[in-house]
């Protein structure tokens, strides 16, 4: 978890886990869980060096055969890019969804509505999320304001490498498997 979503984890009075639900304790570690990462053994993807699962963070940040066999897992989740971009909405800038003004970044419609909508309750649509490929351009938001704050507080495209095409349950797919592997 980050920071900010292991905080909203531990706000409520009985904290939860964010997957599963379980019950939380704010600065208590799990001590079973560290204790099985330093004892278990896993093998480098990349170079088939043994190692516990505790050193294989640190050994994947200087092995460039684990830096190829994660840029092949890449490569085979990515589709071919498109050559027709006017069917795609614009993903830089951005309308608001209250007053129709035009023309503003992520950070800007987030500051912009911040200033001037916080008390709309109107339900309106997300344009960053209807930007998406996976955005739906129909779907209105109940909490406006409060979407914009939990979900767009960064830029996707900081995170994103750009490739809004790769089939996003394939890469979900192949970042599970690997996380089971790499931590």
């Amino acid at each position: 978890f980050c920071t900010p979503c292991l905080q909203e984890c531990l706000k409520p009075k009985k904290p939860v886990c964010g997957v599963c639900r379980s019950t939380l304790s704010s600065g208590s570690r799990a001590l079973d869980l560290e204790k099985q990462i330093e004892t278990t053994e896993t093998t480098c993807n990349g170079c088939n060096k043994k190692m516990y699962l505790s050193k294989m963070r640190s050994h994947a940040a200087s092995c460039s055969k684990y830096q190829n066999y994660i840029m092949e897992g890449v490569k085979a989740v990515t589709k071919e890019p498109l050559h027709n971009t006017r069917n795609f909405p614009n993903r830089f800038t951005f309308p608001c969804p209250y007053c129709s003004e035009k023309n503003f970044d992520q950070e800007g419609l987030v500051e912009h509505c911040k200033a001037l909508h916080s008390m709309d309750a109107k339900q309106v649509v997300c344009p960053i999320c209807a930007s998406m490929p996976w955005g739906d351009p129909n779907y209105r938001s109940a909490n406006f304001m409060e979407h914009l704050q939990r979900r767009h507080r960064f830029s996707y495209d900081t995170f994103v490498v750009g490739d809004y095409d790769a089939d996003e349950d394939d890469m979900m797919a192949q970042v599970l498997m690997r996380s089971l592997r790499d931590k």
